[in-house]
Order: C-alpha cells, then structure tokens, then sequence
C-alpha cells in the first residue's frame, strides 16, 4: 500500500498533485511566479479549488507570463472579474498584476526570481521532522517580508509557507510518505 500525506486524501486530481507535483524543487523563476500567485489566490480556499481552476488561469493570466501581466488595465481587471472559470477576487487580481511589476523590477535591477528564493533557502531544500508541519516559519516570515519589500501583496507568511512547500523549498511530506526526500 502506498503511503502519501493525508491531506492528498482521495480525490484523483489532488493524488496526482501530491504524487508528481507537490515538494519537486522547482528552480524556473516564472514558473515559481505563477505558483506563488496561484497561491495567493488560494488564501482562504482550499487548494482543490485552485487546482480545478488552474488550467483556466493559466489560459486568462496569458500563461502567468509577468511581461504580459503586468500591461494588464482595468478592461483586463474587468474581463478577469466575469470569467466564472477563475477566483473573482479584485483583490487578487489587482495584486497579481502588481506581482507581475514587482517580479520584472526585480529582473530589472538584476534579482533574479528563482536566485532571490532559493538564495534566502539555502539553495537547497529543507526538510522537515516528518511529524509536524508548521503553517508559517521564521524563513517564510523573513521572506514575505523581503517580498512585500520589493512590491509583492498576497504573500503573508502563511501563503510564502504553503508556497515553499508546493515548490520544493520545503520537504514537509510526512515521515511514512513514499515522497519523502524525493
């Protein structure tokens, strides 16, 4: 019998998350974007929902592509706002256009995403005890901190917690998960 986190549950799609997806070291700065946005679009939903929705984000948001997102006007914030397909959240919205602003200023001056992450990690993953998993940790408060610094919104240090597990940062599977360390 394979052992995964209990959170993955039963629901196939969630499965194939935690199975392919969840905790592999994603080091794509863009790639890395569109996760913590995703993420922040989360917040307080849960990640199934995101997770049905994905595919259609992706296609509204133009591929989580940040030079494109960030010419977005209030025609796009509008047309956002009636697509019953995404989260309809002004809030996040607004917020993920200035992500996309936030992100290529920092390309600007020469930050580059994925390099800024993994740099405040250790540039490599960090594994947890396999028995607790905390919602937030000093990283990922100084982190949300260094994001909202350089302009980031929707990235508290619960959201940064959950992010950096997504993508690998942090190795929280449980301790008997087939996933652990890998």
């Amino acid at each position: 019998m394979i052992h995964r986190c209990p959170w993955a549950g039963n629901d196939p799609m969630m499965r194939a998350y935690h199975d392919e997806e969840w905790g592999v070291p994603e080091r794509d700065s863009r790639a890395l974007w569109e996760k913590l946005m995703l993420d922040g679009f989360q917040a307080g939903l849960s990640w199934s929902i995101i997770l049905r929705k994905r595919d259609a984000f992706r296609e509204l948001f133009q591929g989580f592509d940040p030079a494109v997102v960030a010419r977005f006007d209030e025609a796009d914030i509008e047309r956002l706002m009636l697509d019953l397909r995404i989260i309809r959240s002004r809030a996040k919205i607004v917020a993920t256009i200035g992500n996309a602003r936030a992100y290529l200023a920092m390309r600007e001056v020469g930050e580059d995403f994925s390099e800024f992450v993994w740099g405040m990690a250790g540039g490599e993953p960090i594994v947890g005890d396999g028995a607790h998993v905390p919602v937030k940790t000093p990283l990922s408060e100084d982190m949300s901190r260094a994001l909202k610094k350089r302009g980031f919104k929707f990235v508290g240090p619960v959201i940064v917690y959950a992010w950096m597990q997504a993508v690998g940062i942090a190795d929280d599977h449980i301790a008997d998960c087939f996933r652990r360390h890998g």
